[in-house]
Order: structure tokens, then C-alpha cells, then sequence
């Protein structure tokens, strides 16, 4: 979370894209996330103070269909290939940025591309010492 510019805060953000869509073409990734209700966030905002080191948290991703699960992986903050600074750097280099936002810094927890979401999944995504944000998965 940013407030003029500032990290204040990091939450747990599912933003969901239409491999469909993103598969075609690399650029055509905004398009592939514009959909209603494709981004869910939370479940609670830990102050950044309350994160001793954002560039060190395990994370996992779990998605179960029909009480089993059908996708398992967990990585960590420290493989992203950017810190959280450099990554608010760039947005604010060239955009202009509301007084408060939300920056998802995206993640390696990804299904393979034969992965599909269907209605009635649940997809679960936690982050060490922020929280677990659950989500069902609907179509709209």
C-alpha cells in the first residue's frame, strides 16, 4: 500500500489473469486484467513497520477444486528480481499516481499454462506475517 508514494503498508493481492487473452501476445497483459472482480486483496493491511523485511517472506499459493488440491507451490519475497523501492520507483517514474494505491509486485506462484480456474475453486494465498487471503473463484 502507498500513500503519496510512500510504502505504508503491505496486504495478500490475487490478480487474476485471462491466459487466454495474456497468451497471445506479452503485451497484451492490461487487456488480460481488466476483468470485474479479478483482483482481490487482503486480508488485512500490516503496517510497514510491522514487516521486519519485505524482501524475506515465504509465500504460497494453494487452489482446491472439489475438496482436493489441484495446485501446491510456495516461493519467497527474497526471489523477486526487484525490491519493493525499485518497483514504486518505476511506477511513479512515468505514470501519474493517485495520492493512495496498491502496487502488486507479482509472483512465480503460477500454475502451468494447461491450468485453467473454474467456478467454485478456491484459491488460497498466504504470505508469512501478513496473512492468508482466501478467495472462491466465480464467473461473472
Amino acid at each position: 500500500m502507498l500513500y503519496d508514494g510512500e510504502i505504508v503498508g503491505y496486504t495478500v493481492g490475487n490478480d487474476v489473469s485471462s491466459r487466454a487473452i495474456e497468451g497471445e501476445n506479452p503485451l497484451y497483459l492490461p487487456q488480460a486484467k481488466v476483468y470485474d472482480r479479478c483482483c482481490a486483496l487482503g486480508p488485512c493491511v500490516v503496517g510497514a513497520g510491522g514487516v521486519d523485511d519485505p524482501h524475506d517472506l515465504g509465500m504460497s499459493m494453494r487452489i482446491e477444486r472439489d475438496g482436493e488440491t489441484v495446485f501446491d507451490d510456495a516461493t519467497s519475497t527474497a526471489e523477486m528480481a526487484r525490491t519493493c523501492e525499485e518497483l514504486v520507483g518505476y511506477w511513479r517514474a512515468h505514470n501519474a499516481v493517485p495520492e493512495m494505491g496498491v502496487l502488486l509486485t507479482g509472483t512465480s506462484l503460477v500454475p502451468d499454462e494447461a491450468f485453467t480456474l473454474q467456478p467454485g475453486d478456491t484459491v488460497r494465498i498466504d504470505i508469512e506475517g501478513i496473512g492468508e487471503l482466501v478467495n472462491p473463484v466465480v464467473e461473472v
